[in-house]
């Protein structure tokens, strides 16, 4: 986490379809850190966002509506309107089957109601610093299917920064080996490998390797 992080107030979008769910938000989001603008969505009416003016936030939090499809065109809604924005999506609970589609969309957190009260406003910053907020295994089963897939991943823009031997590591690690495998493949010890690998992480403002995967398969081509 950054010192300046707790000294620099993060504009949030909320988007809720209940009135005492968006003053929750608010009492989550100390208004010393975070300024909070609400929007609130008919959760019967469909998503149509033709009328409503998404403001500029860095993050937009959305609550996930009980048929998922309806939580996808929300949050595709949002983007068109906001290309490029960080989005957490809160809901009861999300499996496969409904984050998944979710993490292709380029959602960057998912959240369960039940966690909001201790990680909502960790997960606001560092999903505004870049990062991701996924569970670990959920994360990990979304990297492990979409690299089964038969896509390339485009390389990623601080490739040119990186030293010949940290472009190395990089490619070995946006294939899923391990740092073990990364010291095999490089003739390089195990310390080593996972030296680099701190470093790519760090470079990137990523906490795992999941998460610097799933930074890469955002930006892969169909």
């Amino acid at each position: 986490m950054l010192a300046n992080d707790s000294k620099r107030r993060i504009t949030v979008c909320v988007l809720s379809q209940h009135p005492l769910l968006l003053s929750e938000f608010e009492r989550l989001l100390p208004e010393s850190q975070f300024r909070v603008l609400s929007r609130r969505m008919d959760a019967e009416a469909g998503v149509d966002l033709s009328s409503v003016t998404i403001p500029r936030a860095s993050v937009y939090v959305v609550e996930a509506h009980r048929r998922m499809e309806r939580t996808e065109e929300l949050a595709g809604a949002v983007a068109a309107q906001r290309p490029g924005c960080r989005v957490i999506v809160l809901g009861e609970r999300f499996d496969e089957s409904s984050a998944f589609p979710l993490l292709r969309l380029g959602i960057k957190g998912l959240l369960a109601f039940s966690q909001a009260e201790a990680q909502l406003a960790r997960a606001i910053r560092v999903v505004a610093a870049d990062g991701f907020w996924v569970p670990r295994a959920l994360l990990s089963r979304f990297v492990e299917n979409t690299l089964k897939a038969p896509k390339r991943t485009t390389p990623l823009p601080s490739a040119r920064r990186l030293s010949r031997r940290e472009r190395q590591v990089l490619d070995l690690l946006l294939q899923n080996l391990s740092n073990k495998e990364i010291a095999k493949e490089l003739q390089i010890s195990a310390r080593t490998a996972k030296f680099h690998v701190s470093n790519l992480l760090s470079k990137h403002s990523v906490r795992r390797r999941a998460d610097l995967i799933l930074l890469a398969l955002a930006r892969t081509e169909p």
